[in-house]
């Protein structure tokens, strides 16, 4: 039965979802349950962890219903792990990931998937909402992130926006981050394609930054003031190699483009970039950088 909500709610029936795909980013979880805002029409939606619509309308309708179905922001441990898919994917890709970090260690960290419209805006608006969705998590939990392709971009994005604020309360909290097929030097595939006009518009604004408006961009980037660690994809060498990626990488992003400086670890696996989260090997690493700060 449809029912209206208070404070710009409309009529809603809880109908499934597809959760988010290229439309829609997260400005708010709790316990599973999240608020999302459309870049297209600018409206909001509640969805809970059935990815089924609960609310939709304005913000404000939204975290009324929030407040009503969760009261409590809490996860039950003590470390949030906070999943980062990368440009033209969604959350999906990384449940793989994150299913294999739960079973490594049900008691020690909770995956928080963050869900962001790679493609339609801007790699700051990206980070501004992270801002947002780690500020509604409990307070007292520490935090760390495992980003695939451009989800660490935005990760150092994210940083990089609490230093200018000097908000080191939440910098304080930050554990550690692990960067799967980073393009942490710029994409030069990027680059290529951006000349034939397609890619700028397929791509949007965050596939641009990371192409032709990098080395402008590039200063808005911090480097983790935590342990990091690197896994980077590098294929054999009787592997199809991609002319538009110079040297060894893995299909996407070369393995030099991945490098950052203070890396407490750097891992290379023969895997392609779009299967580096799902790989098993890379999966138990990333546990074991959690817990160690490193991946063996």
């Amino acid at each position: 039965m449809a029912q209206f909500e208070p404070t710009g709610g409309l009529p809603n029936i809880k109908a499934p979802t597809l959760g988010g795909k290229q439309f829609w980013t997260d400005h708010r979880w709790r316990q599973g349950w999240r608020i999302q805002h459309n870049a297209i029409t600018g409206h909001w939606r509640l969805l809970d962890p059935e990815n089924k619509r609960m609310a939709w309308g304005s913000r404000a309708a939204c975290e009324a219903v929030l407040d009503r179905e969760v009261a409590q922001a809490t996860l039950g441990t003590r470390q949030a792990v906070v999943l980062m898919h990368g440009l033209m994917r969604s959350s999906n890709s990384m449940h793989g990931l994150g299913k294999a970090l739960v079973a490594a260690k049900p008691d020690s960290w909770s995956v928080v998937y963050f869900e962001y419209a790679s493609t339609r805006s801007s790699i700051s608006d990206h980070a501004s909402a992270l801002r947002e969705v780690i500020d509604g998590l409990p307070p007292d939990v520490s935090l760390s992130f495992v980003g695939h392709s451009m989800g660490n971009i935005v990760v150092r994005h994210f940083i990089g926006d609490l230093q200018r604020a000097e908000d080191n309360a939440t910098l304080q909290r930050i554990r550690s981050v692990v960067m799967l097929g980073p393009p942490n030097q710029g994409s030069s595939i990027a680059r290529q394609l951006a000349k034939t006009g397609v890619f700028g518009w397929v791509t949007g604004k965050g596939g641009m930054e990371l192409g032709p408006g990098w080395q402008e961009f590039e200063s808005k980037l911090a480097t983790p003031p935590c342990p990091f660690g690197i896994i980077a994809g590098r294929l054999p060498d009787s592997a199809l190699s991609n002319p538009l990626v110079a040297g060894h990488g893995d299909f996407v992003v070369s393995v030099e483009e991945t490098k950052l400086p203070g890396a407490a670890d750097f891992l290379e696996v023969p895997r392609l970039h779009s299967f580096l989260m799902d790989d098993e090997v890379v999966q138990k690493a990333v546990a074991h950088f959690l817990e160690a700060d490193s991946f063996r």
